[in-house]
């Protein structure tokens, strides 16, 4: 029986199987291949900005022929591409791993540029590999925070600052830090194409930093630089019920800059925020992320970010005073307009009123493009989906913003055609209603839809011969994207927060989709700035003070996301940068659980018989509370253990085993085989999911409690009736319990509640409850079915952190004629491809240099596999038969 208890959720290319191998380098089999090295990473980034004291170094090793192992490495680092080594020279060692090597040379000067290689010694052969980064700004100089200063208008400050640049300009480096947004720009050009930047942080903590290479932006003689200042969640006005408007931090937008100028004769000069700067008021008159822009296109300073311009009516810039966190560089990759999509209808639901409907629910903003007399204003309300009587639904009847809601006005000026989009704002909308519009019915061109969000690349994909499936892990994956703008956020229409419990039930799905290691690693240490004296890490993250309220099925996303950046990525610096406070957070609920019995305001959130708007399952949340903190113990252990603290590591493993021993004696009904708590309604799969998933289940409990499970969602018509919480590992258990034909069964339902019935019904995206009430069109939390997706249909898991050890077992083999996976690990991609046919399954795999992989197929009548064109005789694994397999691209054919 295939156990999934633990912490982690866990080549000849054949055309019939499908595209994930098609870029695969037939090549990879000759030995006469050259090795090469790919991918030169910093702090698992490209050419990164950092402030990182010790960055590490990663590379991944391709076009090697199979079995090819990395043998030693040597790094070197200078100042001068032509002098490498002049700073760090590591001379040779040997090491497997291609990833995580810590620099080790001299402290790294501030705001300086270093080059990098590596070279690799393989069995295969040598090979080298260059790169550079950039560290961050250790010392501001004379610059200073300026604005507008307190009271006065709403009205987003324009600033602008001439300068000279001297001939012989060999680099300009921006460094941009906000409270809120800054829109900058060079001569009229944008600086840099990321916008909502820089990045959103506790103020009160930390305050992210932005760098940006403009050589290329500057030429000798007169320049200007020129911003264009948004609130963000630093500067909200509007009142709403977490109050992000009276944060601690909270106040009007400010900026501090510096634009360092390095000449080639080395000497250097800076230009930097201060009163010298000159201000106005623009004509974004209020700008706020959840109730949108006002924009008056007669208020516009045509040409005031370019040379020339009159600012004598300008005033000075105020210096302001400096939010209160450390400035730290932004770490998580920018967020960009990544798309844009056109319309594909215009509906006219009531005079003068038109509705602009797009091909599926996105975060972003649209772009206007209209002509009409000076004064006339076009009202634009955002929303997922429509009215009955085909208007936008935006409406909010949860949390009460109090000054409008997703929706955006454009003044014109009169000058002909005017285009605008919004710049301090994003909404989540598949609708955009337009009224006021001029001239009659607009064309489907009259407004574009622009897809933002941070530009994290696309690694995993998955693909099936079910059409359903197929829809599931591509809803899912542009779910995710609309909830991904330098945090994971819950929706992009209605909350735009980074709640931990969502974020934690989606790491796995993001780490396997994206690289996201940076964004995450980032968030935990949001998670790490919400926590209270007593240990407790708040709701959600970034956090204005609101949301101190118990919930260890929440919190444990302080426990857990780093333990998913540990297994995806083999980030161990994750761990010990917050083991200290994790390890009081998980003593402190365990003290505060009487008999080990853990509570909580937060169950298993929106299963299906619970109110659309949200709601607890209606069961005993003692039962999630306590499994969750079991998870939580055992974790700790494991990473006590892995960063070498031993007695840490048996006092974890010690509060796991009595919180266990507590959760059956309380919950356990042995008579029925079944747990159950005060308070609940009828049978709950949840109860059972939990205690299978994380191991709280006695071992000769395990069948007769899963047949239960069986039992309850066979009387449902094969449903399930899950919340957030259990949703994500149902399909998981049903598999790993034997059960794959309920799995297959409940996963492929077009009835309510299920993922097919969203599809039935037109959805787009995920959505918030399985009910068509749904509020948000824009939830990712109920789509963790994509974990089942990649490790069961597909068969792709990690068995030891980073990928080293990777388990290949395809359990839905029965059910569908093929499947396809593949992400990124810190080795490389690693990829699966299988086909049923008659009599036997044909699997195409790739293993990434430095990995080994576990393949288990179902045993047939014959146990001799070909591999590679070469008879195999497997291994026996359970009731499967296995084989191990080192890098390279292998064809393994396997009798049914």
């Amino acid at each position: 029986m295939r156990g999934i208890g633990g912490h982690g959720w866990g080549f000849m290319h054949n055309p019939v199987v499908s595209r994930v191998f098609a870029a695969l380098a037939l090549s990879a089999l000759s030995t006469a291949q050259a090795v090469t090295l790919t991918h030169p990473r910093v702090e698992y980034t490209d050419t990164p900005m950092t402030d990182v004291a010790q960055p590490r170094f990663s590379w991944f090793v391709e076009e090697a022929p199979n079995d090819t192992v990395q043998i030693a490495w040597r790094l070197r680092v200078s100042t001068d591409s032509h002098r490498p080594g002049n700073v760090w020279d590591s001379g040779r060692v040997v090491s497997p791993n291609p990833y995580g090597h810590e620099y080790a040379g001299p402290v790294l000067k501030p705001a300086t540029r270093y080059y990098w290689d590596a070279t690799v010694e393989t069995s295969a052969g040598t090979a080298t590999v260059a790169s550079y980064f950039d560290t961050g700004l250790d010392d501001w100089g004379v610059s200073r925070w300026i604005g507008k200063g307190d009271g006065g208008s709403t009205a987003a400050p324009l600033l602008r600052k001439s300068f000279r640049v001297d001939g012989g300009l060999r680099h300009a480096a921006l460094y941009v830090a906000a409270g809120g947004y800054a829109d900058v720009s060079i001569d009229g050009v944008p600086a840099s194409d990321a916008v909502l930047s820089p990045g959103f942080t506790d103020y009160g903590k930390r305050v992210q930093y932005t760098a940006t290479d403009v050589t290329q932006r500057l030429h000798a003689g007169e320049n200007v630089m020129a911003m264009e200042l948004g609130r963000g969640f630093y500067g909200m006005t509007n009142p709403n019920v977490w109050h992000w408007e009276r944060a601690p931090w909270h106040g009007e937008p400010r900026v501090r800059a510096v634009l360092r100028l390095t000449y080639t004769d080395g000497h250097t000069q800076d230009v930097v925020t201060d009163r010298s700067w000159r201000l106005a008021d623009g004509p974004t008159l209020l700008d706020d992320l959840y109730g949108g822009e006002t924009y008056d296109a007669r208020k516009a300073q045509v040409g005031y970010d370019a040379v020339g311009f009159d600012d004598a009516a300008w005033r000075d810039a105020v210096e302001v005073d400096a939010p209160k966190g450390k400035l730290v560089a932004q770490s998580q990759p920018p967020i960009r307009v990544l798309d844009t999509l056109r319309a594909i209808a215009v509906t006219e639901p009531k005079p003068g009123t038109y509705v602009f409907a797009f091909p599926r629910v996105i975060a972003g903003w649209a772009t206007f493009a209209a002509q009409a007399p000076a004064g006339t204003t076009l009202t634009a309300v955002y929303g997922e989906k429509l009215l009955p009587d085909g208007t936008v639904d935006a409406r909010d009847e949860h949390h009460y913003f109090g000054n409008g809601f997703q929706t955006d006005r454009f003044t014109l000026a009169g000058r002909g055609i005017e285009r605008w989009h919004p710049r301090f704002s994003y909404k989540g909308f598949r609708y955009v209603q337009v009224d006021g519009w001029p001239k009659g019915r607009p064309s489907t061109d009259a407004v574009t839809a622009q897809v933002v969000h941070t530009d994290v690349e696309r690694t995993g994909h998955f693909e099936s011969s079910n059409e359903l499936l197929n829809w599931i892990h591509t809803a899912a994956v542009d779910t995710m994207l609309n909830n991904l703008h330098g945090i994971p956020t819950d929706t992009p229409m209605y909350e735009k927060n980074g709640w931990t419990g969502d974020g934690m039930l989606g790491a796995d799905m993001f780490l396997r989709n994206f690289d996201a290691g940076a964004l995450l690693a980032k968030w935990v240490q949001d998670i790490e700035d919400t926590r209270s004296a007593d240990g407790a890490p708040l709701l959600i993250a970034p956090n204005p003070g609101w949301g101190k309220v118990r919930a260890p099925t929440w919190h444990a996303a302080y426990v857990l996301v780093p333990w998913s950046l540990y297994m995806y990525r083999g980030d161990r610096r994750v761990l010990a940068d917050h083991v200290e406070g994790m390890a009081k957070y998980v003593r402190m609920e365990d003290a505060r659980s009487p008999g080990g019995i853990a509570d909580t305001e937060l169950g298993d959130w929106v299963s299906p018989e619970t109110d659309p708007g949200g709601e607890n399952a209606p069961e005993d949340k003692r039962v999630a509370a306590t499994a969750y903190l079991y998870r939580m113990a055992r974790a700790m252990g494991d990473i006590e253990r892995a960063l070498g603290d031993k007695a840490a590591a048996t006092a974890f493993d010690g509060m796991a085993a009595r919180v266990r021993t507590a959760f059956n004696s309380t919950f356990y009904d042995k008579v029925a085989g079944r747990y159950r708590g005060t308070g609940d309604k009828g049978y709950r799969q949840a109860h059972q999911l939990l205690a299978l998933a994380f191991g709280l289940a006695p071992d000769d409990q395990r069948e007769r409690i899963a047949n239960g499970l069986v039992a309850d969602v066979k009387a449902r018509d094969n449903h399930l009736d899950t919340g957030a919480l259990a949703t994500k590992i149902i399909l998981p258990v049903l598999t790993a319990t034997g059960h794959a034909d309920v799995a297959w069964s409940v996963a492929t339902q077009t009835t309510f509640p299920s993922w097919g019935f969203w599809k039935a019904n037109g959805a787009t995206s995920l959505w918030e409850h399985w009910k068509l009430a749904s509020r948000s069109r824009g939830h990712y939390f109920l789509g963790t079915i994509d974990d089942w997706l990649y490790e069961d249909v597909a068969g792709l898991r990690p068995l030891s952190p980073g990928w080293e050890r990777i388990e290949v077992r395809p359990a839905l083999v029965a059910w569908l004629d093929r499947a396809e996976a593949k992400t990124r690990t810190p080795y490389g991609d690693v990829a699966v491809a299988w086909q049923r046919e008659p009599g036997g399954l044909t699997v195409d795999l790739r293993v990434p240099v430095g990995a080994t992989a576990l393949v288990r197929l179902p045993a047939g009548q014959g146990s001799p596999w070909r591999v590679n064109g070469t008879t195999l005789v497997p291994e026996r694994c359970d009731a499967d038969f296995c084989a191990r397999m080192g890098s390279g691209v292998h064809r393994i054919v396997s009798s049914l």
